[in-house]
């Protein structure tokens, strides 16, 4: 009800399908595949999925059912691209539990190559990472950008640049944009996005709130700002999309406030976006090889640790002592840096999430 006003006016010009998040729905209504077709069939179709749990140590059945799915999906309608949430999903079921960041190295790197190469081979599309919304320390968040790159590369793959998640880092690690957005490949920038979100109490940061990613309320004025700087600086940029969650949009002033976020991010893309020539398709330039599923075993069983703190801990203070005599001390996950307000947000996310699906939100 929403959009639909703006879909009548024939301002939407594409629309993003989180295909894989109606796992609950039994009866999809006639009028959603309409929609759908009509926008596939008009090449502006563009798919974005949440639980493929990129870097789970272990391989699971769930995830080969994923895949399996996105092959089906994708001979049904025609998408434009791929892309996928950056981390690995905690809890014991696969609809249950939040995406959480993992540590940066050869092994992680290995993980995310491997199933971004089997994403493309489901799917025979561009495919592309949504940066972390969540971050536990500030070195994860000046090296996310690169990380990202060498992730992608093998397979010529690209990047959603979400500027709320970009916006929480900002803030919750009081960082300057100009130096975190210089350590992004924003050339491999195909889509981005923007949204609002809400902002968390914490009792570690310096009588601060921390900024939460939950696509629940209004587009900040400091993302549209954000949109206006970043557009210039990607040179393959195609979509921008506007995300809320259903749940933020259930009064009549949610409802128009959300129209209005849309046309004026409708007037800031306008004068650039459509007469942009992109140099990349994002499409593998060789064949991609495969070797056998990348596992890790140490690795799951730091990743399922992890998740009971996560998942069970009192408040950070606990959490950090648990963590501390676990087997992530010490090692890559370089939990002894950990931010302890992030940790708090974390572990609120988590203890959210562990009954079920709850959002998209990280």
């Amino acid at each position: 009800m929403a959009a639909l006003p703006l879909l009548a006016a024939e301002k939407v010009e594409a629309i993003e399908w989180s295909f894989d998040a109606l796992f609950k729905t039994r009866n999809i209504p006639n009028w959603f595949v309409d929609l759908l077709r009509t926008y596939s069939q008009g090449q502006a179709l563009i798919g974005h999925g949440i639980f493929f749990s990129l870097f789970s140590g272990r391989w699971s059945p769930e995830q080969q059912q994923w895949l399996n799915h996105l092959k089906r999906i994708t001979k049904e309608f025609n998408f434009e691209h791929i892309t996928e949430h950056f981390g690995f999903m905690t809890g014991k079921n696969f609809h249950q539990g939040a995406p959480i960041s993992v540590p940066y190295n050869e092994r992680t790197l290995a993980l995310g190559q491997d199933r971004l190469k089997r994403m493309y081979e489901a799917c025979q599309r561009p495919v592309g990472l949504e940066n972390l919304a969540i971050a536990y320390s500030t070195a994860e968040v000046q090296q996310h950008g690169e990380f990202l790159e060498a992730l992608l590369s093998p397979i010529n793959g690209f990047i959603i640049l979400d500027l709320h998640n970009f916006y929480c880092h900002l803030h919750n690690f009081e960082e300057n944009f100009d130096r975190l957005i210089q350590s992004y490949p924003v050339h491999m920038v195909r889509e981005i996005h923007i949204s609002g979100g809400s902002w968390q109490n914490s009792e570690w940061f310096d009588d601060k709130k921390v900024r939460r990613d939950t696509h629940d309320d209004g587009v900040p004025e400091i993302v549209f700002e954000l949109l206006e700087k970043v557009i210039p600086l990607c040179p393959n940029l195609k979509y921008v999309v506007l995300e809320q969650l259903g749940t933020g949009l259930k009064t009549d002033g949610q409802k128009t406030r959300f129209q209005k976020d849309f046309l004026r991010m409708d007037e800031i893309v306008q004068p650039s976006i459509p007469h942009k020539k992109t140099q990349n398709d994002f499409l593998p330039k060789q064949k991609i090889k495969f070797d056998e599923i990348v596992e890790d075993e140490v690795f799951h069983q730091q990743q399922m640790q992890l998740s009971a703190i996560l998942e069970n801990a009192v408040d950070a203070a606990s959490a950090e002592k648990l963590l501390m005599n676990s087997a992530l001390a010490k090692t890559d996950w370089k939990v002894e840096e950990w931010k302890t307000h992030m940790l708090d947000a974390v572990i609120q996310i988590a203890q959210q999430w562990k009954k079920g699906f709850q959002s998209p939100a990280n």
